[in-house]
């Protein structure tokens, strides 16, 4: 039996019958602080969710590959897989985007559109199909694609109709990856911060240097990573927390205090930065990094190399072309 969303009245019925069932929802181990830390667990049915202040939103979600519907989103062995890189920002622009682009599939890519263009690069040199857009229009026809990617797309990026076509190609098994302020988009739309991880962007400090801890190297996006390797970066604090997530890196504790007055105390020691999960049929990998320019150049950049890795990686699981979400 895979848990699913019940209302309140039928959560007693459900810890009955959950005893004997196998939906796996890998976060705080039901302790019942809200915090949904993520980094495992024992297997079992997490009735604390309902309970400890964590939204289910609705939809199955956790770490366990039974969650996954096989419906033809994903890649197969023998086709060209494909992602479409999808960066429209109704609010601020984050300059790794470069300029906006022009309406329609595939627009001319200049040299300020940096992140567009080498993550399309990366991604060709692994065998993947890749088309790009900030046209909204756009995301009503995902058929073909086996992956969505969110670089940066932002504030109220999806209207109605994006919001159907995306929750569609997710149910049917399609690949979700979501980079840098995804984190910073659609906050009224509960489905979408449930993709995230149950999680989303609440502030952060200045950019500044940081370590990045690999916190599982089993993760086809983290098997390649040192344990420890500097970076820098917008340290995203986030509000809410992700829950029953498999976390794949975080920031040293040091880094992680926002750096300002905000109010918000920051995540201490146990930040992540990185993080997969199974959503409402779907694959969802995540991570907060990338927000300087250099990390999409050439440029000499501190940790650039495992940035691509962990990125290239982390894409090619989401559509199936690789494992997913190993722990």
């Amino acid at each position: 039996m895979k848990l699913k969303s019940l209302s309140i009245p039928a959560v007693v019925a459900t810890l009955i019958l959950g005893a004997s069932g196998g939906a796996v929802l890998t976060g705080n181990n039901g302790n019942g602080n809200g915090n949904g830390n993520g980094n495992g667990g024992p297997n079992g049915v997490k009735a604390a969710i309902y309970t400890d202040g964590i939204s289910d939103y609705g939809v199955e979600r956790g770490t366990d590959a039974s969650l996954y519907n096989d419906w033809g989103n994903g890649w197969s062995e023998g086709e060209t897989p494909s992602v479409l890189i999808y960066s429209h920002t109704p609010g601020p622009r984050h300059a790794h985007l470069g300029d906006r682009l022009d309406p329609g599939l595939n627009p001319p890519l200049n040299e300020s559109n940096v992140a567009q263009a080498n993550l399309k690069e990366w991604l060709e040199a692994e065998g993947v199909e890749v088309s790009w857009t900030e046209d909204v229009g756009q995301l009503s026809r995902l058929g073909g694609y086996n992956g969505v990617i969110a670089l940066s797309a932002n504030r109220d990026a999806y209207d109605d109709a994006a919001q159907n076509s995306l929750k569609k190609f997710v149910r049917g098994g399609g690949g979700f990856v979501g980079i840098h302020n995804a984190f910073g988009a659609e906050y009224n739309w509960p489905w979408y911060e449930g993709l995230l991880g149950g999680a989303n962007f609440y502030d952060h400090g200045p950019n500044r240097e940081g370590t990045v801890e690999t916190v599982n190297r089993k993760d086809v996006s983290t098997e390649n990573l040192p344990r420890e390797w500097g970076y820098k970066d917008e340290w995203y604090n986030l509000v809410p927390f992700p829950s029953y997530v498999n976390v794949l890196a975080k920031v040293d504790a040091e880094t992680s205090d926002p750096g300002r007055d905000s109010g918000h105390p920051g995540h201490g020691d146990n930040h992540p930065v990185s993080w997969c999960h199974y959503y409402d049929g779907g694959k969802s990998w995540l991570t907060t990094l990338g927000h300087d320019v250099n990390t999409w150049t050439d440029a000499e950049f501190e940790g650039s190399e495992y940035f691509k890795d962990h990125v290239v990686n982390g894409t090619l699981s989401a559509i199936g072309v690789k494992s997913f979400c190993q722990s």
